[in-house]
């Protein structure tokens, strides 16, 4: 074969190629958008139970989306917290050895040689106590394990330190938090309404412009320093205890306990009720404000409506909205609040139960805390999207904003 002839031949075989490798390549093309058609047709008929679900019973669609989300949301923090735990540095054992060898050593005066025998602690028992608590798996594996426990079997497990039922822990304190922080909660809503009513009415006044520079004081003003500033004066003047609970049970007198604990928590309600009207008194005016300036409000001016009716039975009813979406971030600001109030104060809470759980890495027990605050943040969220929801129509089929 001549030397033209096998070039000739070569080419023919390159084009060849060319053509069997772009028929190749649209093949692939083709194979990959009939599978990214035949998902989304699949997708498409799975999702139409829902879809007629949604169109029947908005209402019912919009709350059930909330309740999976807050459910979502649970699952993928609660793998977090583990995450977080793991990759703290050391462990719970690590916190019992030394707990164990402080003990031995005050126990023998400083010890010598025979009290550094007894310290010592092999690789083997220290890996067998891990293996006992779990923490020898791959947090994954724990989390898992710990929400199989949960949902299953319903046992939030036994706290690595004092040996007693997580739930039983919480239960004795979770009480108290939320007394606490209702009873904020309470009195922030109805100051905050009779007074963003009220300034709203005096806007550009002296009082109007003296209550705006005390809400934004208090508002801005450090709750700790707070805190602080208060305990200081309960020490100092012997008007109020530095304790934020009685030192009796409610069981042995019920009424004494209760006027025991409206004196009390006197001090730590004022930080909390100081610290969170400011905001919310501030949302309020602004919004009646802002609601006064609107034409509907002209129409109603001009048929002779009353101005108090004007105020109370159309421009009070707007700012339902915006306060119903604060008043789950202002709840969860109080939980969160609550930690360092009851630190300061000794308030037996919750809060204060995650601290030392904090502080000593009992995993069980910090996992149930944060993921039950959670749980209880999360669901005043999901309350309010519904409150909303109720009130707003237009939010439950998509239209808001």
């Amino acid at each position: 074969m001549s030397n033209e002839e096998l070039t000739n031949s070569r080419e023919q075989s390159a084009v060849s190629n060319d053509k069997l490798g772009a028929t190749a390549t649209s093949g692939g093309r083709v194979f990959r958008g009939s599978l990214t058609l035949g998902a989304s047709h699949l997708l498409r008929n799975l999702s139409i139970p829902w879809r007629v679900f949604k169109s029947k019973f908005p209402l019912a669609s919009f709350i059930t989306s909330r309740i999976i989300t807050m459910l979502v949301i649970l699952f993928i923090l609660g793998w977090a917290l583990f995450a977080l735990m793991a990759l703290a540095p050391g462990d719970i054992v690590d916190q019992m050895m030394q707990q164990q060898l402080m003990s031995q050593t005050e126990n023998r005066g400083g010890g010598g040689k025979g009290s550094e025998r007894d310290n010592a602690y092999s690789a083997e028992q220290i890996a067998r106590m891990r293996a006992e608590m779990g923490l020898d798996k791959p947090f994954t594996v724990q989390y898992f394990s710990w929400l199989k426990r949960v949902v299953v079997h319903h046992d939030l497990g036994v706290s690595l330190i004092s040996k007693a039922p997580v739930s039983f822990l919480i239960k004795s304190r979770i009480v108290n938090s939320l007394v606490l922080n209702l009873i904020s909660l309470v009195f922030i809503t109805i100051f905050s309404f009779l007074l963003g009513v009220y300034f709203s009415s005096k806007a550009g006044s002296r009082t109007d412009l003296a209550a705006t520079f005390f809400a934004l004081f208090f508002h801005a003003f450090p709750g700790i320093l707070l805190l602080i500033l208060l305990q200081l004066f309960a020490s100092v003047t012997g008007l109020f205890p530095v304790t934020a609970y009685p030192d009796f049970p409610i069981g042995t007198a019920p009424a004494r306990f209760v006027f025991s604990y409206s004196y009390h928590i006197f001090l730590p309600l004022l930080a909390s009720f100081l610290g969170g009207i400011g905001g919310t008194m501030r949302m309020i005016r602004s919004t009646m404000l802002d609601q006064m300036g609107l034409p509907y409000i002209m129409a109603l001016r001009a048929r002779g409506i009353s101005e108090r009716r004007v105020y109370l039975n159309h421009a009070f009813r707007n700012t339902l909205n915006p306060y119903i979406t604060g008043s789950a971030n202002l709840l969860a600001g109080l939980f969160s609040g609550s930690l360092v109030l009851e630190i300061i104060f000794s308030y037996p809470g919750i809060g204060r139960l995650m601290y030392d759980a904090v502080m000593q890495q009992d995993v069980n027990l910090v996992l149930a805390n944060n993921m039950f605050i959670s749980a209880l943040v999360l669901l005043g969220m999901t309350i309010s999207d519904i409150l909303l929801a109720l009130v707003d129509p237009r939010i439950r089929y998509g239209k808001e904003g």
